[in-house]
């Protein structure tokens, strides 16, 4: 029986097992998926479990998403754009880490309805997810992209990657027609001490997390009239993307499925 795992830490919130679980039962494919929480130091010793086919694939989570990408022997021209590996697969003896965070963040702006062309987006923090939704943004065709994080080196360290990226200090605010929450701030129900009070309404406010369903950050976007979205639509698609990635196979997702997610 192959078996299957995503990799992060944290990894409790993770509801990627009770997703791909429910497809494997549905499309009577014999493979087992769980989470597994590792240190740094692990990851080179996890990978070669690939290699050797102890694990015929992985998910990969914060902060491991460009932790894995020197273990690896080749990557998708979406991963070595962006520098982000969240699904790993080994073909015909080959590791290849692939990107499918892109096409899920793609598909849930467009489940919205949401047009983003020629749109102002503050991306609050600079890590994991980060690179992908930058780079969906500007196959959007997106006007302009802020980049705030607490540290800001990091957020700095972006440019390498994407030309007209415009970085913010942490705690100041611009104004926006969407705001990203992609840092992990909400997954204990932290506060993100910002006032977004003053900046109108009709914008925006996404949350990258899906577990809580409604962070404080959606809470006070909800509050102040605004449209809100968290991450569920986003991690389906990018799960859909890894399944078929390892079984050839495209499951379905209809309100079954988005029901397992409801589970906080």
């Amino acid at each position: 029986m192959n078996k299957y795992l995503v990799i992060g830490n944290p990894i409790d919130h993770s509801l990627s097992p009770a997703l791909h679980n429910h497809w494997l039962k549905e499309n009577n494919i014999n493979a087992t998926y769980d989470k597994i929480k590792l240190e740094d130091h692990e990851i080179k010793n996890f990978i070669q479990n690939i290699k050797e086919q102890k694990v015929a694939g992985c998910n990969v989570t914060v902060p491991f998403k460009k932790t894995v990408i020197p273990f690896l022997d080749k990557l998708s021209p979406e991963a070595d754009q962006t520098q982000s590996v969240n699904t790993i697969t080994f073909d015909n003896g080959v590791l290849v880490g692939h990107n499918t965070d892109i096409a899920g963040f793609d598909a849930a702006i467009k489940k919205l309805n949401f047009s983003l062309k020629r749109k102002r987006v503050l991306i609050l923090g600079a890590g994991g997810v980060v690179s992908s939704i930058i780079l969906a943004l500007k196959n959007m065709q997106v006007q302009e992209i802020t980049i705030s994080n607490r540290t800001r080196e990091k957020a700095e360290s972006l440019r390498v990657l994407f030309n007209n990226l415009k970085v913010l200090e942490w705690g100041k605010l611009i104004d926006f027609d969407m705001v990203i929450n992609a840092t992990s701030l909400g997954l204990n129900n932290e506060k993100i001490n910002l006032d977004f009070t003053s900046l109108g309404k009709n914008k925006l406010f996404y949350d990258v997390i899906y577990n809580p369903h409604e962070t404080h950050f959606l809470k006070l976007g909800k509050q102040s009239g605004n449209m809100t979205e968290n991450g569920k639509t986003m991690f389906v698609y990018q799960a859909l993307e890894a399944f078929k990635l390892w079984h050839k196979i495209e499951p379905k997702i209809n309100q079954e499925t988005l029901k397992i997610l409801d589970n906080d």
